[in-house]
């Protein structure tokens, strides 16, 4: 872990700090930072900038509510810039925006960004439109037993491709078993962060299990 000191700051006593969602990894805003908000955002774990037009301290959330929770800020090998992993409250843009990058300038034709995020947000808007013909909207139209019935289906190929040492077929069985997990998720009401938070406070997630003796 290198030392605070070790960073250069510009000519006016700033670093950029990209903040990002520490879940989605979704890129949130770009903002500046001093040493002295540097210094809060660590003590506090919250970020907080330095405000370029207002010239002060902005401890993101004081006025809106929607802090960012800090979970790791990383600096580049130049470490003239900072990338900072948050757990975010609310909005990042003042415009009430997750992110305040939302201005498409280029999107490839050929490569299209994934995320389950982004998948989630499809599902749960088949949900929402009901579009006609779509396989997500036929399960969420069916009800619970038949998302259930889909889930128990798609874990038994999982199993079986799994024993049967075929890794193709166990990775294409996998991802069919997350998409159904995902319209059962939704359909329970349950988010990704939900999933994510409860991982987090598995602080021991692998250890030994002590056999009783057989009496």
């Amino acid at each position: 872990m290198i030392n605070v000191d070790e960073l250069k700051f510009d000519a006016n006593g700033l670093i950029p700090a990209v903040v990002v969602d520490a879940v989605s990894k979704k890129v949130l805003t770009l903002a500046y930072m001093n040493r002295e908000s540097l210094k809060i955002s660590m003590e506090k774990e919250l970020t907080c900038f330095w405000s370029r037009s207002r010239n002060e301290l902005w401890l993101k959330g004081e006025t809106s509510g929607n802090y960012q929770h800090i979970v790791s800020i990383t600096a580049d090998c130049d470490k003239d810039a900072l990338v900072v992993m948050v757990e975010p409250d609310g909005p990042a843009c003042h415009t009430g925006t997750t992110s305040c990058f939302t201005n498409e300038v280029f999107q490839s034709e050929e490569r299209q960004e994934f995320s389950y995020g982004g998948l989630f947000e499809l599902i749960r808007g088949r949900k929402i439109e009901q579009k006609e013909g779509s396989y997500t909207t036929y399960l969420f139209n069916k009800g619970l037993d038949k998302i259930l019935k889909k889930v128990g289906e798609e874990s038994t190929e999982v199993i079986i491709a799994a024993k049967a040492e075929d890794k193709k077929e166990t990775i294409y069985e996998i991802a069919d078993l997350a998409y159904h997990v995902m319209v059962l998720m939704i359909e329970a009401g349950i988010s990704l962060d939900d999933i994510h938070k409860e991982l987090a406070s598995r602080h021991v997630i692998d250890k030994k299990v002590k056999q009783e003796k057989m009496t």
